[in-house]
Order: C-alpha cells, then structure tokens, then sequence
C-alpha cells in the first residue's frame, strides 16, 4: 500500500471546500467542521492609504443584475407524485454516451426550450457510469458528477429552481429531476 502524499490546500480551495461542507447535512450524531478562518492578509511596509469614496453615479443603461437565488428542493407533494406515477415529467433529455462539451452544449439548449415550452419538471438522464476502462486516464460516470455542478451555475439560475435524484423507475442515481422557473412575461 502506498502512502498518499499531500499538498496543503491554496485560499481558494479552501474557500471552495467550505463551501461544499456548508452545503450537504452532517450525519445522524456528527457535528459539522468548524467554520475555516478567514486569510491573513500579508503585512506590507507601505505608507498608509487614504480611502476615497466616490459617490456612485446614476447610470440608467447599466440594469442591475438580480441576485442569484439559492436553489431550493422540490416539494415532497411532486416527488411523491413522480415516483407513484401520478404526475409524469413533462420532457426528457438523455445525455449518457455524450461528451461533457456536447452534453454541456445540450443541456443548456434543452433547458431554454423546455421553459420556453412552459414544462414545471423535466427528466436529465447522465447514465450511471460503468467500471473505468483499460485507459489509466479514463474516467466513467463524468456527466453523473458535472451536471448537477452544471445545474448550480448561475448562468443556468435563471431556469432551474431545483432538482434531486430521480426514482428507479425514471433511472434513479443516474437521472435527476429539474424542476424549471416559469418565465418572465408568460402568464
């Protein structure tokens, strides 16, 4: 058994492992890590700087973005629902055998045609991934992990509320349900 070598993590990985930690639920009796303290900054040997505040100025062509919204749960009515099979999923897209480029690609377009269409919950089916292949740099089960990475990004916030693993009847840990926001104007 060989010895696994390691390397201190850098700010931004740690930032970023914080963040995963604050996001999934401790097991039944452990407590969560503690909350990593924030960076020192390095001591500089310069003159003091004066801060200057600038009183913003209005500008009307620049629209404010709106702050991107957390992702949220699907309600336990709907997934009871889907998984009874009383309420069906309104589209389905099956990624699995794509590359992460072309279902990246996919994805995306998929998901604005299916709000545009007015669907509240489709189907991404990932596939589950197989045993690695004789390639020593093969991964499987790449677009099981990217897509609902894919799904937080806030450039897809704008269509997708939430989503959770789908039942085994819909593919179970190889399929998500994504429940879609209604869009702007459409009433």
């Amino acid at each position: 058994m060989t010895k696994r070598r390691s390397r201190p993590l850098s700010p931004e990985e740690r930032r970023l492992w914080s963040q995963v930690v604050r996001s999934v639920k401790p097991l039944k009796g452990k407590l969560p890590p503690p909350e990593p303290e924030p960076e020192e900054q390095p001591a500089t040997a310069t003159a003091p700087v004066r801060e200057v505040v600038l009183a913003p100025s209005p500008s009307p062509s620049l629209p404010r973005k709106p702050p991107v919204t957390p992702l949220a749960p699907l309600e336990r009515k709907t997934v009871k629902a889907l998984r009874r099979g009383t309420r069906q999923v309104d589209s389905v897209i099956d990624l699995h055998g794509m590359r992460q480029e072309e279902a990246h690609y996919a994805l995306i377009n998929f998901l604005h045609r299916a709000q545009g269409s007015g669907y509240g919950i489709v189907l991404v089916i990932t596939g589950k991934g197989g045993a690695a292949g004789p390639g020593l740099f093969e991964e499987r089960g790449v677009l099981r992990r990217m897509v609902p990475h894919w799904l937080r990004l806030p450039d897809l916030r704008s269509l997708v509320v939430g989503f959770e693993e789908a039942s085994p009847q819909h593919g179970g840990s190889g399929a998500l349900y994504v429940r879609l926001r209604r869009r702007r104007g459409a009433g």
